[in-house]
């Protein structure tokens, strides 16, 4: 019996009858990080690293949740397991488990280049490793994040010399944070939907420095945001709330920005290819760094990506099948619940 494997309910080790980011209400869940599709409600106890933690009661409430530092191991009926940056978003970790010699990592979500503000992916050797393959293809290959960011300053600077609103689409947890850490302040006014906002104020609590934002409310008028950026879910975009804005032109920061097409499908004007997952290369050097022999991918790309590493690496590797969801171009599901006031007045 492999020390970790795939149920119904999560990624399980039966030796310590623990479930690593499970989709069903479990005993004991290891989570690697806050997006909702990896985080969930209903688990009897939660454990996760020290910096993701706020965020995660934040989202769940009052949860049984314990934390550990990156690189601390916990003991749990003879398995060791420990928490290693995945560099994700903040506080996201892959998860080391190791028994009798054998030794598992659980990626969870990651990215292998430094964003500036997340905690760095550090490769974990192993024997197995479970990958995700968002995007598995070898067409995803990303810009340096300073390329995209003088993008996303250019066009912000040429919206506000024509008095039009600069409307970015993110989650409210990651790619947000991200990019309020990159772009030029200098430029004018940021205002935030409420999800955003909120999400922001944890990180703020947690000494993470993000530039001045205005939490959008119905007392400001149209005027207030020409010339501003405003950063929002992508769910934002398609109702009522856009309304306010006089003159807007949107923006999508994504990883599916990459394909043409998907950001006329999304009736945006600019789309900005900038994703908190790993590309093609990283996810081929994150695996080669490991040193795994047998590599599981999940959600994504998943059965194209563990061909190309039997036949073209010659590597034990499958794909499994999960609940979780990687990039979408929809609203991550924490925020239906947290926008809901400001997206439909």
């Amino acid at each position: 019996m492999a020390l970790l494997e795939f149920t119904d309910k999560g990624i399980y080790c039966e030796a310590a009858d623990v479930y690593i980011d499970p989709w069903r209400p479990v005993g004991r869940a290891l989570i690697t990080h806050g997006h909702a599709d990896h985080s969930r409600w209903g688990h009897q106890h939660y454990l996760c690293t020290t910096t993701a933690a706020p965020v995660i009661r934040h989202r769940l409430g009052n949860i049984k949740l314990s934390t550990t530092p990156f690189g601390e191991t916990t003991s749990i009926n003879g398995v060791k397991f420990s928490f290693h940056p995945a560099g994700h978003i903040i506080g996201s970790a892959q998860i080391r488990v190791e028994h009798k010699g054998e030794v598992w990592v659980a990626s969870g979500d990651y990215k292998v280049r430094p964003d500036g503000i997340s905690e760095p992916f550090e490769p974990v050797p192993c024997h197995s490793f479970i990958t995700e393959s968002t995007f598995g293809l070898p067409v995803y290959k990303w810009k340096p994040q300073s390329e995209v960011f003088e993008d996303i300053n250019a066009w912000w600077r040429a919206n506000r010399e024509a008095g039009k609103t600069s409307v970015l689409t993110a989650y409210a947890l990651g790619k947000a944070q991200r990019l309020l850490n990159g772009i030029d302040p200098g430029i004018g006014p940021i205002f935030t939907h409420g999800a955003i906002e909120n999400t922001n104020a944890v990180i703020r609590k947690q000494g993470f420095a993000l530039p001045p934002t205005i939490r959008i409310s119905q007392q400001q008028k149209s005027q207030d945001y020409a010339g501003a950026l405003v950063i929002a879910p992508p769910a934002a975009t398609g109702s009522n709330w856009m309304r306010r804005f006089k003159s807007a032109s949107v923006g999508i920061a994504s990883g599916w920005m990459a394909l043409r097409g998907t950001r006329r499908r999304r009736a945006a004007d600019r789309g900005f290819v900038l994703s908190d997952h790993a590309d093609w290369d990283e996810l081929n050097e994150a695996i080669d760094a490991t040193g795994a022999e047998q590599v599981v991918a999940t959600h994504g790309y998943a059965s194209i990506f563990a061909r190309w590493l039997r036949e073209e690496k010659g590597l034990n590797a499958w794909d499994a099948q999960t609940e979780y969801e990687g990039e979408s171009l929809e609203q991550d599901k924490a925020d239906d619940q947290e926008g809901t006031n400001e997206t439909t007045v």
